[in-house]
């Protein structure tokens, strides 16, 4: 039987609850970054998310900061921060712009497969038969609902592409068409890349996480993190030259109480329930399950009424579900 201590499935209920937390996130950072924009969104969650780890660590550990880590945890623990905040942070978000959010979502769902490979290569994790078939029903019941839920809105915007096309000349009608398909294909390519480096990075934070952190407090890790993130943000503000924007994002008081509502549930207690699952349980499993934000946001949009979700996403819910009770079988 498998057994995660402190108490049985551990791991797999952190990992399930960091997946309930980035529902919250999302929401959060969607309406945040529509007033400030993302990049800025993700400077400042990760500034209030030092906050609230030195707060519960002083709390919890009688320590602020992470002084306690060995030079072995902040190694790999900043790196996984590079990988995982900046650079996958930023390939994701730069993807929702360029290729789209369901498009983006299903390359997401590359994230659990390579954190199984990166785990098998750098620690030595092998799942087992049911492991695997767990992790296929969940990431491919997320991403049949993801789909789902989008067909309504690719729909919509295929008609309005046809609507332009009818109300011009059929000569000009083709010359844009060529013009937008050599424009889409470049842009699906990059957006497709992007996708991979979101997944990418996503896999390589929990992997290296799990690395770096052995047995050292989760949440403690978590800090050492978010500080790597932080610095790496530091340095594309300068380079972007997008120090002269804070101001105004930062006197938007509406986007600074999202973003705190986003930095609590996301690189705080989001962040730390994800150390605590890939603590205790292989990666690949634990991304497997993180990976299941999609279908539980769905009762939300619904409930807030935002979206209607066909029986393509309710199947595909079913699905991830029967995944997620797999992988927890005893």
């Amino acid at each position: 039987m498998r057994y995660s201590p402190p108490m049985q499935f551990a791991g797999e209920l952190a990992a399930l609850g960091t997946a309930a937390c980035w529902v919250a996130t999302a929401l959060a950072f969607e309406a945040a970054g529509h007033r400030i924009g993302s990049l800025t969104v993700n400077l400042v969650r990760l500034v209030m998310a030092i906050g609230l780890l030195a707060g519960f660590s002083t709390l919890t550990r009688g320590l602020p900061f992470p002084t306690d880590a060995s030079p072995h945890a902040w190694f790999w623990l900043s790196v996984s921060g590079l990988v995982g905040f900046t650079f996958g942070d930023l390939c994701l978000f730069r993807a929702f712009v360029v290729l789209g959010s369901r498009l983006s979502s299903l390359m997401m769902a590359l994230a659990p497969p390579l954190a199984a490979l990166l785990g098998w290569w750098l620690l030595g994790e092998v799942l087992s038969p049911r492991d695997g078939l767990g992790m296929v029903l969940t990431v491919g019941g997320v991403a049949w609902a993801i789909a789902e839920r989008s067909r309504p809105a690719v729909a919509e915007a295929a008609g309005k592409v046809a609507a332009g096309k009818v109300a011009g000349t059929a000569e000009n009608a083709r010359e844009q068409g060529r013009n937008a398909d050599r424009l889409a294909s470049g842009r699906r390519w990059l957006g497709v890349a992007l996708g991979l480096g979101g997944a990418l990075g996503q896999a390589g934070g929990l992997v290296l996480s799990k690395l770096g952190m052995a047995d050292y407090d989760p949440f403690a890790a978590t800090q050492i993190r978010v500080l790597a993130g932080t610095a790496g943000y530091f340095v594309l503000f300068t380079l972007l030259g997008w120090w002269r924007r804070l101001p105004s994002a930062l006197a938007d008081r509406p986007a600074m109480r999202f973003t705190a509502v986003g930095a609590f549930f996301g690189p705080f207690l989001g962040v730390g329930l994800s150390l605590v699952a890939v603590q205790r349980i292989q990666t690949g499993v634990a991304a497997s399950l993180m990976a299941t934000t999609p279908v539980l946001i769905i009762p939300v949009v619904v409930w807030l009424g935002r979206e209607r979700v066909g029986w393509g996403g309710v199947l595909g819910a079913v699905v991830a579900v029967a995944g997620v009770a797999l992988l927890m079988l005893p």
